[in-house]
């Protein structure tokens, strides 16, 4: 069975067994009919994954790999703000008229920050310090920039990569781990997404260092299942998983900058039915 459907069931049975039910609360988020959208939650929830191992793509439904790429590339690799820049509609609801999230996520991969060694934006700052003192215990992302979060349509949830480098008994290179830090992951909706396209962003960036891929932590302060989201989870855990899929990147590209979403596949991934209609809370 895929090891990540198993983490996946574990952390829903253990959010609605023993989490922290939000109803008759105060809360933000709403649904499209404005009524208030409650949630089951757990506090510090932390999963890990061997990329060496295993992709941890769930097989209980299927994770639209070339789409969630496609996001990850557009914060990481373009440094956009613009939903016009990306293929799918997911940020629709949190976009301008022009099109524009604000002073988010990839606005703040692309301003650039004054080191030692000159100017880096922080993706660059990242794959040079692989490069070059990959050792380093400094090797980080921060997208949570307090003084702009009034000029973002939406705080960011993932907003923190932390990368350490490590060496295998008996293997030649270097070993990339990584953890993800998130405020808060809507795991129906969010929660393999995100762990798919940070598990891919790890797969391209030891490749252009020449490394290995190691461990990926996902660390959420809020893992939360919405009220309206229950019974889909609960289908969703019962259902038998699936023997994993191979991971293919194209062993071509050596420069960050020249992925694609075309370069990132699953082989011989099964998957049960998609989960259709989901409510999304805004």
């Amino acid at each position: 069975m895929s090891y990540a459907d198993k983490v996946f069931i574990n952390m829903c049975r253990d959010i609605i067994d023993n989490g922290t039910d939000t109803r008759g609360e105060k809360v933000r988020p709403v649904w499209e009919d404005g009524t208030p959208a409650y949630t089951i939650k757990k506090f510090g929830v932390v999963n890990r994954y061997d990329l060496s191992k295993e992709f941890p793509a769930l097989t209980l439904r299927r994770t639209a790999i070339k789409s969630c790429t496609d996001e990850l590339l557009w914060i990481w690799q373009q440094k956009s703000n613009n939903i016009n820049d990306l293929h799918s509609h997911i940020w629709d609801s949190w976009a301008d008229e022009d099109g524009s999230i604000g002073k988010a996520y990839g606005y703040q991969m692309g301003v650039k920050h004054q080191y030692k060694e000159g100017m880096f934006d922080q993706v660059d700052r990242v794959i040079y310090d692989l490069k070059n003192n990959p050792y380093s215990r400094r090797i980080m992302t921060n997208i949570y920039v307090h003084q702009d979060l009034h000029e973002m349509n939406l705080y960011p949830c993932a907003y923190s990569m932390t990368f350490n480098v490590t060496k295998k008994t008996g293997h030649d290179k270097l070993t990339l781990n990584a953890i993800l830090n998130q405020r808060s992951n809507d795991v129906l909706a969010a929660n393999n997404w995100n762990v798919c396209q940070y598990a891919v962003l790890i797969h391209m960036l030891a490749q252009v260092c020449d490394m290995e891929v190691g461990e990926f932590v996902h660390v959420i302060a809020d893992a939360h299942i919405y009220d309206r989201h229950v019974p889909m989870i609960e289908e969703l855990i019962s259902r038998e998983p699936l023997p994993a899929p191979q991971f293919w990147l194209n062993p071509e590209i050596r420069d960050f900058y020249q992925f694609t979403r075309d370069d990132v596949k699953l082989i011989d991934y099964q998957t049960h039915d998609q989960i259709k209609n989901i409510p999304v809370a805004v």
